[in-house]
């Protein structure tokens, strides 16, 4: 190599290596923005706690004993002590209970609250849709639902399909956006539908399976051996793709796309989504008991389910859950045939059984359903505060963190100027996470967030009207968004017309 040849070597060489001093010092500020992105955005999305004494009060901790003359310690969100006369740091706010009733927040295992869409019926398959996209956090049917003592619900999709899409289980944090109202940490759960809802919006409507029961079973058994197959071909392949990336040898593996209506079945196989499937028959509640023995699926619950005290055994032997109406039914043919013993039947059989809505006007007074089954199976107090509290938490997956009140549990808890199964009682005040969300004392007139419509103009929101309009339960709730589709073009226009009209 000559003297030029050196030269420009040695030129080129500090071009790159000045190249690379500049590449490194912008992937280093590069970097040092996207930490501090990164640190505002968890900033942003961190859920508010808050510290609290809760002093002198009778505490209901549900899977305990009753405790009078109580103190419960709540610090960032957590409940950390309970106990007489706490020794609390001066800067934590108190709450005088004296003379009332402390218990955890109410849990709604079946709710369409704040739902903007609640039927995908497109398909009688699509657990690829999910709630958590369809969240309304500004409905003021979640304010309603706080007053009520309610602090956590199963925001659900609807029972249009077999395979419905993924709920979304939420903290009823009024105020915050869609995400804020995401309970972290909580399994992810899947609507499953049986009987007369999919086989009319399906069979019926669009000449498609199910158009029977019989249908109904098929579709599932079909989508399940589907996503087995699915799973082990992807997996297969995935496996074969990194080892030809890692060596170069041999042929590229023929891809298996990833399907993700197949993913959310595989995972449902596999225990890691939890089921609620809608119902009503006893003979198809065991119908899907049996697929799910012959499928390895545990940890599953049964919505509505009016007739499963006919079955309550059989489901006790498999560990099922239900999730009932108190004293609910005869709203169409399939749900002709029920009783308000219902759930203390369940109940006495050692079914895991909670009592839900399903309502935006129930949810206000869950208290009361639950004390219905006192008056019908003389079920325990103790009891009937487990199927609205830590009985739907265990159904949802969050028992660990609310249900209850316990040290290291969360702070959901609602406060009552009497025992809250009695009819007299009403709720005061609603904390979550230890922040305070309603309080009777400072109950404003218009609590809503979206005032699009001025309160001087007799408002009713339109979730009320909607609801009024359809008689109540003759609509079916589950069923929002797929009425139409049984009516001819004609009249579809005509309720399309109409409904817009109730919304002006």
């Amino acid at each position: 190599m000559n003297f030029k040849e050196n030269f420009l070597s040695e030129k080129m060489n500090r071009r790159k290596s000045n190249l690379w001093r500049t590449m490194k010092s912008v992937i280093g500020l590069f970097g040092l923005m996207m930490v501090f992105i990164s640190s505002q955005f968890d900033l942003a999305l961190a859920q508010e706690t808050g510290s609290v004494l809760i002093e002198n009060g009778t505490v209901l901790t549900i899977t305990g004993e009753n405790l009078e003359n109580t103190d419960v310690l709540v610090e960032n969100g957590i409940i950390t002590e309970i106990g007489e006369n706490i020794d609390a740091p001066q800067r934590i706010d108190r709450i005088d209970a004296t003379g009332k009733y402390v218990m955890p927040g109410i849990i709604d295992a079946h709710s369409h609250l704040n739902g903007v869409d609640i039927n995908e019926a497109t398909s009688p398959a699509t657990p690829q849709v999910t709630m958590k996209e369809s969240i309304d956090p500004n409905d003021v049917g979640i304010y309603a639902a706080l007053a009520g003592g309610v602090t956590s619900i199963n925001l659900m999709h609807g029972s249009a399909n077999v395979i419905g899409g993924r709920n979304a289980t939420l903290k009823l944090r009024y105020g915050q956006d869609q995400h804020g109202l995401i309970f972290e940490d909580a399994p992810q759960t899947v609507k499953f539908a049986l009987g007369e809802n999919p086989m009319r919006v399906h069979g019926e409507s669009s000449g498609i399976h199910p158009s029977t029961r019989m249908g109904v079973e098929m579709v599932i058994r079909e989508y399940f051996d589907a996503a087995i197959d699915y799973r082990r071909n992807r997996t297969e392949y995935l496996e074969a793709k990194e080892e030809y990336d890692h060596t170069g040898e041999g042929t590229p593996p023929i891809p298996v796309a990833k399907n993700l209506r197949l993913e959310v079945i595989a995972d449902i196989i596999e225990g890691n989504i939890l089921v609620h499937c809608h119902s009503y028959r006893a003979d198809e509640i065991l119908m899907l008991v049996q697929i799910f023995e012959d499928y390895g699926i545990e940890n599953y619950t049964f919505q509505h389910a009016n007739e499963a005290f006919k079955v309550a055994p059989e489901l006790a032997e498999h560990g099922a859950y239900a999730s009932v109406f108190s004293d609910w039914w005869a709203y169409k043919f399939e749900v002709y045939y029920s009783t308000a013993y219902n759930a203390s039947i369940l109940n006495e059989n050692g079914v895991v059984t909670s009592i839900n809505s399903d309502s935006n006007e129930l949810i206000r007074h869950l208290n009361h359903e639950a004390a219905k089954t006192i008056r019908y199976g003389n079920t325990t107090e103790s009891d009937a505060l487990k199927m609205i509290t830590i009985n739907p938490a265990i159904q949802l997956g969050i028992d660990e963190h609310v249900g209850s009140i316990e040290v290291g549990k969360h702070a959901d808890i609602s406060i009552w100027n009497g025992h809250p199964l009695s009819i007299y009682s009403v709720n005061e005040m609603t904390l979550i996470d230890g922040v305070v969300y309603f309080d009777r004392e400072n109950d404003a007139d218009d609590m809503r967030l979206d005032r699009a419509i001025s309160p001087t103009e007799n408002y009713e929101d339109t979730q009320s009207r909607a609801y009024q309009n359809s008689h109540g339960r003759e609509a079916d709730a589950c069923m929002q968004d797929v009425f139409m589709l049984f009516d001819s073009q004609e009249n579809r226009q005509s309720l399309h017309q109409e409904f817009h009209n109730q919304i002006k």
